[in-house]
């Protein structure tokens, strides 16, 4: 009750922000980022606009990945219109195909920039059970294994550029409260889902790709220790905000909801601020692993603490993202255990 009393009122938590601040005011300690190089994926819209905006605004140099290159143009036209000396680069990607995400990151290895900062934003709650082209639950394959794969290759670049410059890279994972939602087999519900639309459900397939990207900030994190790489990864709740993810579907049901959780449902530039809070602010240099909501470390899930599940995913990616697909698509190979 006591948080909920906080969260209401915004008060600052031990960071100094709280669930009223804005990301513009979270990036004050972090004026000047004119040598920050950082990649955004779903900032055409919602949290990952505003996140590219305000650090645009802070100096930074953008590469805008999307699905819809178009939305990107105008993406970029809104920043530069506001910050017209601020470098924007557009890129296609479509995180829901695994041939799409190789093909980003070669292209980007190809331009021979350094990277200090990737943002996994991007977000799909599909209300309609679907299959990506790797034969992958469309919501799964979209929120986690594109950003997984994306990670992977865009590492050796991360840990490159932390070594030349001296700045620590950092990665932040956008997940969800959400998270907390699933339990059960995440494996195996995962290639129940990708077989057939049966067991499939919305909300709880949304909750496993969430929590897939906790897990993911965990093991990663261990890696990062491990290979004593100049680089952390770290995981955000943003908040809940009616942006296009959750506007998605309309309705009598869909707005009593929104009507009584009006006082808890963040603005677009405080439902940004943890993810620019955790991306930039100096107090988290050396910080990797964690959990973050309202700007303030917090603990995620039982089961997203849970560092075997977290190696036991990592090592179901591997496989899902090989060009064995067979392994994800038959159901007596590794997909279920």
């Amino acid at each position: 009750m006591l948080d909920t009393v906080k969260f209401l009122i915004g008060s600052p938590g031990a960071s100094g922000y709280g669930s009223k601040s804005t990301a513009e005011q979270v990036t004050d300690a972090s004026p000047d980022l004119r040598h920050i190089t950082a990649i955004i994926t779903g900032a055409t819209s919602g949290i990952g606009a505003e996140t590219a905006r305000v650090l645009a605004k802070r100096g930074a140099k953008l590469v805008l990945p999307a699905r819809s290159l178009k939305a990107a143009e105008d993406a970029k036209a809104r920043i530069l219109s506001e910050f017209p000396g601020c470098e924007i680069i557009v890129m296609a990607l479509d995180l829901s195909s695994l041939a799409s995400v190789r093909s980003f990151a070669s292209e980007f290895e190809s331009l021979r920039l350094p990277l200090n900062l990737l943002i996994n934003n991007a977000g799909k709650f599909a209300h309609e059970h679907a299959i990506s082209e790797d034969g992958i639950e469309m919501t799964f394959a979209t929120n986690y294994l594109g950003h997984f794969l994306l990670t992977k290759l865009l590492l050796n670049t991360m840990i490159e550029t932390a070594a030349a410059s001296g700045v620590q890279g950092r990665i932040v994972n956008v997940s969800s409260a959400i998270h907390g939602w699933f339990s059960g087999d995440m494996i195996r519900y995962l290639g129940e889902i990708s077989r057939n639309g049966s067991q499939y459900d919305e909300t709880r397939a949304y909750a496993l790709s969430k929590l897939a990207n906790v897990l993911h900030t965990k093991e990663l994190a261990r890696r990062l220790k491990e290979m004593e790489a100049n680089v952390t990864v770290n995981c955000v709740h943003p908040g809940i905000v009616k942006t296009r993810l959750t506007r998605e579907r309309e309705g009598l049901a869909t707005d009593l909801v929104f009507l009584f959780a009006s006082k808890l449902l963040k603005t677009i530039p405080q439902a940004s601020a943890t993810t620019c809070y955790v991306a930039t602010h100096p107090r988290l240099v050396g910080v990797s692993g964690k959990y973050f909501a309202d700007c303030n470390e917090t603990l995620p899930s039982k089961m997203g603490s849970n560092l075997s599940e977290a190696a036991g995913l990592w090592s179901a990616s591997e496989i899902m993202v090989s060009k064995d697909s067979s392994a994800i698509l038959d159901p007596s190979h590794q997909l279920e255990h």
